[in-house]
């Protein structure tokens, strides 16, 4: 007989919350410092290396640094690769597309966040995939407030997604986050039809603190990871984008900490 998965969620007091808001805000200028130097050019060591002094001079920690041996401070994945890029001496390209996923720890306590932005022009399909993937993560978190079933999240990014004729990453997830860069739920942004997962059926809190992130592909949703043992690629190597902000789930809707 197989033991019942066991999903221990806190719900964060208002000194946690304000402690995660202030990692949310130093990971937004980080985004929004990256968005500004990803040019045609720049190598995307130096994006890392900027964004950690940045960091550090808010106050904060670049909280991906040694995670579970993770040799960066910033996720910095250019087209194919859906997420866990290391950052390295290449340079971007007219027409790439670039997700930049950062997690900063501030007194203790985590916040973290994903953008994908045009490097210079590029080509209107790129934009869609871009556009779309920021869109879905605009109408969950739309729709999040304290009573509704975590799948019911999941199943609008699924299906606006899929509506515009791209695909959802099913091999990775969103989380909870805290006190620590992974807490539970694991938040999947796609729809178990027979909704067996544990996860499927938790009803959101007030309190709860989720970093909610599609991560949608131009082709097939099936994924693969590289020798580097890090970076997640498309397998058929077309385009992918992420977005994510960490969420404050509250009695009559949801606010972002990351913003």
């Amino acid at each position: 007989m197989v033991k019942p998965t066991v999903i221990m969620i806190k719900c964060k007091s208002p000194r946690e919350i304000d402690l995660i808001r202030q990692a949310g805000a130093i990971v937004g200028g980080a985004l929004n410092l990256s968005a500004t130097l990803a040019k045609p050019g720049v190598t995307t060591k130096s994006l890392d290396e900027a964004v950690f002094r940045y960091i550090q001079e808010k106050g904060g920690k670049a909280a991906f640094k040694g995670y579970r041996g993770y040799p960066a401070n910033i996720c910095a994945s250019v087209n194919e690769e859906v997420v866990h890029g290391i950052p390295d001496k290449r340079t971007l390209k007219m027409g790439d597309i670039l997700s930049v996923d950062i997690g900063v720890c501030c007194k203790g306590y985590y916040a973290d966040a994903a953008v994908t932005v045009p490097v210079a022009e590029i080509k209107p399909e790129a934009q869609r995939l871009i556009d779309v993937t920021r869109e879905s993560l605009r109408l969950a978190i739309n729709k999040i407030r304290a009573g509704i079933k975590l799948s019911e999240l999941s199943a609008i990014i699924q299906d606006f997604v899929e509506s515009n004729r791209f695909s959802v990453v099913r091999d990775l997830v969103g989380h909870g986050i805290g006190s620590a860069m992974h807490e539970d739920p694991q938040i999947p942004n796609y729809v178990d039809k027979n909704l067996t997962r544990v996860e499927d059926n938790i009803i959101l809190k007030e309190g709860m603190v989720l970093a909610i992130e599609p991560m949608v592909n131009q082709g097939t949703y099936e994924v693969e990871t590289l020798a580097n043992g890090w970076t997640v690629v498309t397998r058929d190597r077309k385009l992918s984008a992420h977005f994510e902000h960490t969420i404050l789930v509250k009695e009559n809707g949801g606010e972002i900490l990351t913003g």
